[in-house]
């Protein structure tokens, strides 16, 4: 990169890693294949409900039809009613057949994983479906031909008599009522259990199939939220599925791997992880923004001071309210340039910048007593907390910046000085740096957990130079009008490399 391509940093203690950051090639981000070079790049798909529905239904033929073809060579017959277990074979071998609810247990309670569910089939089917709650280690003592073929049943749940045809089994043979069933069934689909949902005997964990529980309830009503809350439990426990948490989004997100990467549906165009299935937090890892926001919410009084937006100038005192997501302030009263976060002065702020988002750890801290060390953690966490909302903060305030030059485009358009072509680059330049705040945002939980050492100190630098170029970035888009369009655009370029840089040498998938 040449000195004409990008503003020279003036020399600091840090120059060590100048020559890392700046020796890096125009080409190296921009090549054509974004799997090799942009760190953010994952092949997803939207599918719709009844996409997944074919989806599972395809896993569910193709396990029956491959577990079909593996033979074990035992004389028991084992199942409830017609959906038999097993089918013995002309050759006095047991073809296992397992039916299609069957199947869709298996695969359920295996995470829809069919090479882990086939080789533990061919190894000792009876345990597999034993660990799976199908069916029990151990055969029933009760002959339900027996009981099916009674005149009349004492039922052990109403303790009604009935005849032996009006109950029905799992393969655990324990035998209940009809009525006794479909009340059961009610009630856990009323608590939002299916997939869950048990053997009524006291102490036996059998699963109970989706078509037996179909089969056992007549209400409709019942029938359609047994199928919803089913189908829910199916997609969570899919590894390549995850439901779009967008409001009244029902399209669910498909991707080979489970990686923290950005996900867009195209219904709705939430964004979010597709990992964890929250906001999208790159460059730092589910658990540790899992770990970030229950401390956020944990300390949330003991920061509320911080949330104020006013602070007085550094020179005359005034009290200045931060009206723009630009970090880069100056005092309307006596034309003061000052940083908002350190109050420092903006002139040499270009030097000192890794100094503002860096935070300085006692190094004395571990001999100090348990109150001290109590204080200086809190004043760590709050460092970062500041950052961590005041990002926030600009976001939303960039987005009025964004609607005002909307409509000023607009106006303009309207005078006949240019076309929304001629002033598209505004409106790229105002979505480029919500972008790049947005990743700046959450380096600074990535940064609060991250050990001391060598790799925190590289970090911590790129952190600085991106956050440095999108406050410049966002002071030329504040003053859009002012500012040359190819001093916009150069900025634009080296604000994105920044962010490149930093998310391909630390994003966590």
């Amino acid at each position: 990169m040449s000195d004409s391509d990008v503003e020279i940093e003036e020399e600091s203690e840090d120059d060590c890693y100048d020559d890392y950051y700046n020796a890096l090639d125009d080409n190296e981000i921009d090549q054509t294949d974004p799997r090799q070079n942009d760190p953010e790049y994952f092949e997803f798909e939207c599918l719709s409900i009844q996409d997944v529905e074919r989806l599972l239904n395809e896993c569910v033929e193709a396990l029956c039809a491959s577990l079909q073809q593996c033979h074990y060579t035992q004389r028991e017959d084992w199942g409830y009613r017609r959906d038999s277990l097993t089918q013995k074979t002309k050759h006095n071998n047991i073809a296992v057949k397992v039916m299609p609810s069957l199947a869709k247990v298996l695969l359920h309670t295996h995470n829809w994983t069919e090479l882990d569910v086939i080789p533990a089939y061919r190894q000792d089917a009876n345990k597999l479906l034993s660990d799976s709650r199908i069916k029990p280690l151990r055969p029933p003592e009760v002959d339900m031909q027996v009981i099916r073929s009674s005149n009349s049943i004492l039922c052990p749940i109403c303790l009604q008599t009935f005849p032996g045809e009006y109950f029905r089994n799992l393969s655990c043979a324990h035998y209940f009522c009809k009525e006794c069933w479909a009340m059961h069934f009610e009630i856990q689909i009323m608590q939002g259990v299916t997939t869950g949902m048990e053997c009524m005997a006291q102490g036996c964990n059998i699963l109970v199939p989706e078509d037996f529980a179909l089969n056992m309830l007549s209400k409709s009503c019942l029938r359609e939220r047994y199928q919803q809350f089913a189908f829910s439990d199916y997609v969570r426990s899919h590894p390549e599925l995850r439901y779009c948490p967008g409001p009244n989004c029902t399209y669910v997100a498909r991707a080979k791997e489970a990686q923290s990467k950005r996900v867009t549906c195209k219904h709705c165009k939430t964004s979010f992880c597709f990992k964890c299935g929250t906001d999208y937090h790159a460059p730092t890892d589910c658990e540790t923004i899992k770990r970030w926001l229950t401390k956020c919410a944990d300390d949330s009084e003991t920061a509320n001071y911080i949330s104020a937006h006013t602070k007085d100038c550094p020179k005359c005192h005034i009290c200045i309210e931060k009206n723009g997501g630009c970090n880069h302030m100056q005092c309307y009263n006596c034309k003061y340039d000052f940083c908002w976060m350190c109050l420092g002065d903006w002139k040499t702020h270009g030097s000192e910048y890794y100094e503002c988002s860096r935070y300085k750890e006692n190094p004395n801290i571990a001999n100090e007593s348990a109150h001290a060390q109590a204080r200086e953690a809190l004043k760590k966490y709050l460092f970062y907390f500041e950052r961590w909302e005041n990002h926030a903060k600009s976001l939303r305030l960039e987005e009025q910046t964004l609607q005002k030059i909307k409509d000023r485009t607009h106006q303009k358009v309207m005078a006949n000085e240019g076309t929304w072509i001629d002033w598209q680059y505004l409106l790229d330049a105002a979505a480029l740096l919500a972008k790049c705040r947005y990743t700046l945002q959450y380096t600074y939980p990535y940064a609060y957990y991250l050990e001391a050492g060598p790799r925190k100190e590289l970090f911590e630098y790129q952190q600085a130079q991106l956050e440095a170029e999108i406050e410049n970035l966002s002071w030329k888009i504040e003053r859009a009008e002012t500012t040359d369009r190819g001093d916009l655009e150069n900025q634009m370029d080296i604000a994105e490399k920044r962010r490149a840089t930093l998310l391909k040498d630390f994003l966590s998938v």
